[in-house]
């Protein structure tokens, strides 16, 4: 059986981020967001991901921290 794979790359760094059969081989960020009417983007859908590098690099700009919880059950 020929297995899918589905390419997905890092918008920051272009970093290419690979699943099989949709298995994660690494972790990443993905944000879709659904611009609405009190935006200047009203109507657009924009996609996003982020490898673990680059969101590191960009939550510390953030001028309040990122909440952050540990897992107490990981599956």
């Amino acid at each position: 059986m020929d297995k899918k794979v589905h390419e997905i790359y890092c918008n920051s760094c272009g970093k290419k981020i690979e699943t099989t059969d949709n298995i994660k081989r690494e972790d990443y960020l993905s944000i879709k967001k659904e611009w609405g009417y009190f935006s200047k983007k009203d109507g657009e859908i924009h996609s996003i991901f982020l490898c673990e590098s680059c969101y590191d690099i960009w939550t510390k700009q953030f001028k309040l921290p990122v909440k952050v919880e540990e897992q107490t059950e990981l599956l």
